[in-house]
């Protein structure tokens, strides 16, 4: 990590909570993967949703690795993975994605009808939501204002810069994570929140491939989380989380949390930290309240699902399977692709 001009300084009456929240919620994702009926003692976690602390082990990225990328994975040319990649994450909605692969059908360079797709999805949007609520997705640029919905500017704007600007075809020949969210970040619509989520996900497909902690980029909800866990954190939110990230088992063993169970063969990178901020931000806002920043409320409360994850890695992670996870038979085991 590069020298900081400014101090980085934790506030260790907080910044604890961080990695309680991190072993806790991982050993709710084990736990639920073993069968296990009881996630956890913790009432707020019992209560509120929180995310994994692995993005890649949420149910709707599990959906993008399964359904959109690892699925007929030859029968796509690199740039329409992309494009795959792009239009599902726009909206971030299972449903919405099957939707239109029933009734528009597979999405490609070559198959991709802005108006077309757009008609069927104000169709939908006349008994169903289309977009997912986790993101803001706003609507509103002056090179896409003459259309009339949101949905139509955004698969537009996919359209002329995308693939008529060759953005897809320049993402495909970057040389870095940075390089990929700087393309991305000159998008119309794409704050920087929104164009290193994408990075991520396109990150995931087989013909990306650099290494998760040479960037990140905090998002809103990490840098309430930030503000709350560090006194001082450097130059930059970002000094904070690399310094979480280079300090993590030195830290955990000051606060006391050395339980925490990792994927095998792959610890939390800056991404999933990042996401971890933004988390913790929401569960110190029940457990210390006192500490006013940001909102004040969590909007979302926990909904057990019984639907069953069949786990699945990009294979050049290398994760390691090391046990059976799944202890009961109507369980389905953890699966990896190697």
């Amino acid at each position: 990590m590069m020298e900081s001009n400014k101090p980085i300084i934790p506030n260790d009456d907080v910044f604890r909570y961080y990695f309680y929240f991190i072993q806790e919620r991982m050993n709710m994702f084990w736990r639920r993967c073993e069968g296990k009926r009881g996630l956890t003692k913790d009432p707020i976690l019992r209560e509120y949703k929180f995310t994994n602390v692995y993005r890649v082990c949420d149910r709707v990225s599990q959906y993008l690795l399964h359904h959109v990328i690892y699925n007929k994975v030859e029968r796509y040319t690199p740039a329409d993975m992309l494009l795959r990649i792009l239009v599902f994450k726009i909206f971030n909605k299972i449903e919405t994605w099957e939707y239109l692969e029933q009734t528009y059908g597979e999405i490609t360079i070559q198959h991709f009808d802005v108006k077309k797709i757009s008609a069927l999805l104000s169709e939908r949007q006349r008994y169903a939501p289309i977009f997912n609520n986790a993101y803001m997705m706003t609507g509103s640029h002056k090179r896409y204002d003459y259309l009339p919905t949101k949905h139509e500017k955004w698969l537009t704007m996919v359209k002329e810069e995308f693939i008529r600007e060759g953005i897809i075809d320049k993402v495909l020949k970057a040389h870095s994570l940075e390089e990929i969210y700087l393309l991305l970040r000159g998008c119309s619509f794409l704050g920087g929140f929104l164009a290193y989520q994408y990075t991520i996900d396109f990150n995931y497909s087989p013909y990306i491939n650099f290494d998760e902690n040479t960037f990140v980029v905090a998002g809103i909800g990490a840098i309430r989380g930030i503000d709350k866990c560090f006194i001082s954190h450097g130059d930059s939110y970002e000094d904070a989380i690399r310094y979480t990230k280079e300090h993590f088992t030195e830290l955990q063993k000051k606060y006391g949390y050395i339980e925490f169970r990792p994927l095998k063969g792959h610890e939390p990178t800056l991404l999933d930290l990042q996401n971890c901020f933004c988390e913790t931000d929401k569960y110190l806002r029940v457990k210390m309240p006192e500490l006013l920043v940001g909102n004040k409320r969590i909007k979302q409360r926990y909904k057990p699902s019984c639907d069953k994850i069949q786990y699945i890695f990009p294979s050049k992670w290398k994760v390691k399977e090391t046990n059976k996870l799944c202890s009961q038979p109507n369980i389905k085991e953890l699966m990896i692709f190697w």
